[in-house]
């Protein structure tokens, strides 16, 4: 090592400067010599992808719009199959998958729909490639990459999300067939703990997700969810949501992760499913922006919060909440249940439902794309809007 480091005076920086995975690198000029320093961990990382996962998180990020999510495992589908009446088949997968993608008008309240592995690869009952019919829609392909959740040896019965071998070269495959963002879920459970362990691990593989994930072109969304599981009321909730956060954010930066090539997939601050004391919209929205303003930096573009088993119009009065004054990121959905539940009973997998199950599907769609904008009154909501989809231990 030199026995002085140099002080550039140039501050002007063009791209072209910038070197993937090293310090910054400036012109010389005239320099000042300083006393020799403690060689700094802090390196400057510019993926080959950067302009473009800035530009893609600003896509998804914009007024009015967030995210569907219908990534569920084929397993999950064919739950939520088994719950109309209809067998898991590629067959009834594939003409669920094709009605919801194909929702006249969806890309004027949809700026992002994730994708299971299986429904990437797949046509529409038509022929046409699903990846196409959304970005004709102006719907930006996204991707689940992690492979599932497995128990975590040493914890308090508490888990830990695997994947991330072969992740590269996976989300690598995935870009070529049109993706541009990713999704990635581990979990938190409050009545287990969490413990020290459950927590690092989770914001530990996040941070490794997310860095391998940007350097293959996918903006990855940034999903530790904190489960309603348990009795705990609101302020718990909070407590924990804090040390999180605190530990994903502190493993994400130690990753070079591009904070302004990010999504975040939050829950929202609430109390525990079975806790008797409720919250109202205003008080979830309250401790969920306070969250939101210790921990999350105002590079990250949007906060595109899940549902978590929320009924449909409570997903819904809890995001319009949060948007009733400016706030530094973009706030809104990354919802499943909360946008698929009216619309898959109502297509009870009849044919001469689709159209009716479509406008199921739009009408949650435009009601969170005005709670998104501050404007959703709640007016007009159907019964089943307002059931609980609540399921303890959920998985995805």
């Amino acid at each position: 090592m030199a026995s002085a480091s140099l002080l550039k005076v140039s501050p002007v920086i063009e791209k072209s400067e910038w070197v993937k995975g090293q310090s910054l690198r400036q012109p010389s000029t005239s320099i000042v010599r300083c006393p020799r320093v403690a060689p700094s961990g802090l390196t400057i990382r510019a993926s080959s992808y950067s302009d473009e996962l800035v530009k893609t998180a600003k896509t998804i990020a914009t007024p009015g719009r967030g995210i569907l999510a219908m990534d569920e495992s084929n397993a999950t589908c064919g739950k939520r199959l088994a719950s109309i009446g209809l067998e898991n088949t590629e067959a009834n997968r594939q003409a669920y998958r094709t009605l919801l993608v194909s929702a006249p008008g969806l890309g004027n309240y949809v700026s992002g729909a994730i994708l299971f592995e299986e429904t990437l690869y797949q046509s529409t009952v038509d022929g046409k490639k699903i990846v196409d019919v959304l970005t004709e829609q102006n719907i930006v392909p996204g991707i689940k990459t992690d492979k599932g959740l497995v128990p975590l040896a040493g914890s308090n019965d508490e888990s830990w999300c695997q994947g991330l071998d072969g992740l590269a070269s996976r989300s690598a495959a995935y870009y070529q067939q049109g993706a541009r963002f990713c999704k990635w879920r581990t979990v938190v459970s409050i009545p287990n703990g969490p413990s020290a362990l459950a927590v690092k691990e989770a914001a530990w593989g996040l941070a490794r997700y997310a860095a391998i994930s940007q350097d293959n072109g996918l903006v990855p969304i940034v999903e530790p969810e904190i489960l309603l599981d348990g009795e705990h009321g609101i302020d718990r909730t909070f407590e924990v949501a804090q040390q999180v956060w605190a530990e994903v954010f502190f493993y994400l930066a130690q990753n070079n992760v591009l904070f302004e090539g990010i999504l975040l997939k939050p829950s929202m601050v609430t109390p525990g499913a079975e806790c008797k004391e409720r919250a109202t919209p205003e008080k979830v929205a309250e401790y969920t922006l306070n969250l939101l303003k210790r921990r999350i930096p105002p590079a990250v573009p949007g906060i595109m919060f899940l549902s978590g088993g929320q009924s449909e119009i409570e997903a819904t009065l809890n995001l319009n909440a949060m948007n009733q004054a400016p706030n530094p990121w973009h706030v809104s959905f990354s919802y499943a249940r909360a946008l698929q539940n009216t619309c898959l009973k109502t297509w009870g997998g009849l044919p001469e439902n689709v159209k009716a199950a479509q406008d199921a599907l739009l009408t949650r769609a435009k009601a969170n794309s005005l709670a998104q904008l501050g404007k959703y009154t709640g007016e007009g909501e159907s019964a089943e809007a307002k059931e609980g989809m609540f399921v303890k231990g959920y998985t995805y």
